[in-house]
């Protein structure tokens, strides 16, 4: 696996790639979503319990009643490409970002 890559002006970056938003942290405000042109992550609503119910979509009720919030989770980490804007964009700073040579291929 490529770890290091040179940008346009030839300095050396190495992507940080996404791979976890803890959802006790996470507050589910979209922020991430609206700056990610990948969907690698998606809300999903969470009960009372802390069970996760399901992907959220424009159309979606409150899962008969039991939603209690909202959180992001990673549901296409392989189309992360590292750019870390989610992770700028974050209130909460609940997300787990991995350098590219950490990541066994």
């Amino acid at each position: 696996m490529r770890s290091k890559f040179i940008s346009r002006d030839g300095s050396i970056w190495v992507p940080e790639y996404l791979i976890a938003i803890d959802g006790k942290i996470c507050i589910g405000c979209g922020r991430c979503f609206k700056v990610c042109s990948r969907e690698v992550m998606h809300l999903y609503g969470v009960d009372d319990a802390g069970e996760i119910l399901g992907a959220c979509g424009a159309d979606d009720d409150d899962f008969d009643g039991e939603l209690n919030r909202m959180i992001m989770v990673v549901d296409h980490a392989g189309r992360c490409i590292g750019c870390g804007a989610c992770g700028r964009v974050c209130p909460k700073n609940c997300q787990t970002h991995l350098a590219a040579d950490q990541i066994a291929a």
